[in-house]
């Protein structure tokens, strides 16, 4: 299909163009179109297929959008809990350990073999691998997921996360204690150079390529010898984002010794949970707001150390 260009959309990016277009599909569903040069923009005879390129006078949008393809994942009994769920989205309690999506590594036991197993309907906008995926956290952080059961409200619930209306929480155990009792922790984050699998955080002046803002906030709940209680709030999303950030305030999170932190407490992993969440529901609009108690081990290690 093929879309005229008026005076208006002047200026806007292609995949944000094409999303208003086709409001069913997901931005990066767009963007992976763009990406196979499915989708482009036809200027002056040239094809133009990179997502941010800007709409010109005189331009001609041309889209092709498949649907996601079928999912082939295998189901299988995997540990998580459904905190919630109604024809159009599920909140569910991911346990320390658990891989959100499959992947060459780890091909199954996922969060997602999980789900196809539990329950029957779940979005296909991001792909074969990640139905019903809305947003991830990191194999060894723990809590609350949001999951989408179709397409409209995957749509829905991936614009919150995108425009920060979808608020998340964590709870985080950190070595030492912070100087400020709360604050904000604003850099850019990207690849680490010298390990690929690792992110760094790179001060906001900094001009390296695929950098990405990153912003974390943090409030001090509880004072330990030697340790802090730290709810931390997501206003980015980045990979690692709390873990890098608070490598980076020079206070890692116990049992995260990928980015410094010292294996303590029988811990396998780092101590990191998301416990709580809010946003709007897809459907009927009304503020939905869900929050856990720690995981046992957590708690006691809590415990322990108020003694």
């Amino acid at each position: 299909m093929n879309f005229e260009i008026s005076e208006e959309d002047f200026g806007k990016r292609l995949d944000i163009f094409l999303q208003e277009k086709l409001s069913d599909f997901s931005r990066s569903h767009i963007q992976n179109s763009i990406k196979s040069e499915e989708s482009y923009i036809l200027r002056n005879g040239k094809k133009l297929t990179k997502s941010g390129e800007l709409l010109k006078p005189g331009d001609q949008v041309f889209c092709v959008v498949n649907p996601p393809k079928q999912v082939q994942i295998k189901p299988e009994k995997v540990d998580f809990e459904i905190i919630y769920q109604d024809e159009d989205v599920a909140v569910i309690n991911k346990p320390q350990g658990v891989v959100v999506h499959p992947c060459a590594s780890c091909p199954d036991g996922t969060l997602v073999n999980g789900l196809l197993n539990e329950i029957s309907d779940l979005s296909g906008i991001n792909g074969e691998l990640r139905p019903g995926i809305v947003h991830r956290i990191d194999k060894d952080t723990c809590g609350l997921l949001l999951i989408a059961k179709n397409d409209k409200a995957h749509v829905e619930l991936s614009k919150q996360i995108e425009k920060k209306t979808c608020s998340r929480k964590y709870l985080g155990l950190i070595e030492g204690t912070l100087k400020e009792q709360e604050g904000t922790v604003e850099t850019l984050i990207g690849r680490d150079n010298k390990d690929r699998k690792k992110m760094k955080a790179f001060p906001l002046s900094d001009s390296g390529k695929n950098l990405k803002l990153a912003i974390t906030n943090y409030r001090t709940v509880e004072y330990f010898k030697n340790y802090s209680l730290i709810e931390f709030s997501l206003k980015t999303g980045r990979t690692h984002q709390i873990r890098v950030h608070s490598k980076y305030l020079n206070h890692p999170l116990v049992g995260d010794e990928t980015y410094g932190g010292a294996k303590k407490f029988g811990l396998k992993g780092q101590f990191l949970c998301a416990y709580k969440i809010k946003f709007v529901h897809p459907t009927t609009k009304n503020e939905m707001e869900f929050e856990i108690d720690l995981p046992e081990n957590f708690s006691k290690i809590l415990e322990n150390l108020r003694k």
